[in-house]
C-alpha cells in the first residue's frame, strides 16, 4: 500500500540553504524513486545507505564493535559534510548502544547548519507498522508498508531519544495523527 502524507517539518530542512548551493543529502533507508526525482531538482549529492538491511545491528563477541560497524557502513569521502540527513524511523530499530555508535560516527559528517529529520513513537509500547519513506515534495512524503516485519524494534519516546542523542538539539517536534512524532534535529554547537 502506498500513501502520501503531508509534513510540517520537511520544509524546514531547506530554509537554511541557498537554492543555488550544492546540497549534500544522506538518506538512511532504501533508495526510493520519489526521493531521487525530488532531489533531481536540486544541485546536490545524494547518498543512500540502507541501514535497514543490516538490522539488527549488534556487537558480537570477538567481532567489530558497533562504532566499527557503522564506520564500515557509513564510509563517506573525506571532507563530506551533510546538509540534510533523513533518518526516517531508523532509530526505532536500534538499541541504545547502536544509537550512541551511530551518533558518534555521523557527527563528524555534519556541520552547524545540518538538519536531521526522523520519526519516533509517541508510545514505545505500541509498535507502528514497518514502513519505507520517500520525499515527494518539500512538504509531502510517500509511505509504503514493508512486506516483512523488521527485526530489532525498540521504540523510543522523545525524552528517551533526547537522552540518547546527546550531540543533537531537538529543534522541533510534531505529534502526527497516527501517533508518531516527527522530529527535526540539528547538532549542538
Amino acid at each position: 500500500m502506498i500513501e502520501t502524507q503531508s509534513s510540517q517539518l520537511l520544509p524546514a530542512l531547506f530554509t537554511h540553504f541557498d537554492p543555488q548551493q550544492r546540497l549534500y543529502v544522506l538518506h538512511l533507508g532504501p533508495a526510493m524513486p520519489e526521493t531521487v526525482d525530488f532531489f533531481s531538482g536540486y544541485r546536490c549529492k545524494l547518498f543512500f545507505v540502507d541501514l535497514f538491511t543490516e538490522l539488527p545491528l549488534v556487537a558480537e563477541e570477538g567481532g567489530p564493535d558497533l562504532v566499527q560497524q557503522f564506520q564500515g557502513l557509513l564510509d563517506f569521502p573525506e571532507g563530506t559534510q551533510f546538509d540534510i540527513c533523513l533518518c526516517w524511523d531508523l532509530l526505532n530499530f536500534l538499541d541504545a548502544l547502536a544509537i550512541s555508535a551511530l551518533q558518534e560516527v555521523l557527527l563528524p559528517f555534519l556541520h552547524r547548519q545540518s538538519r536531521i529529520h526522523c520519526f519516533a513513537v509517541h508510545n514505545p509500547r505500541v509498535r507502528p507498522a514497518d514502513r519505507t519513506y520517500a520525499i515527494r515534495q518539500q512538504n509531502e512524503f510517500v509511505v509504503r508498508e514493508r512486506v516483512e516485519e523488521l527485526p530489532g524494534y525498540t521504540g523510543y519516546g522523545q525524552g528517551q531519544l533526547k537522552d540518547l542523542l546527546s550531540g543533537f538539539k531537538f529543534e522541533r517536534t510534531v505529534l502526527r495523527s497516527d501517533k508518531r512524532l516527527e522530529m527535526l534535529l540539528n547538532i549542538k554547537s
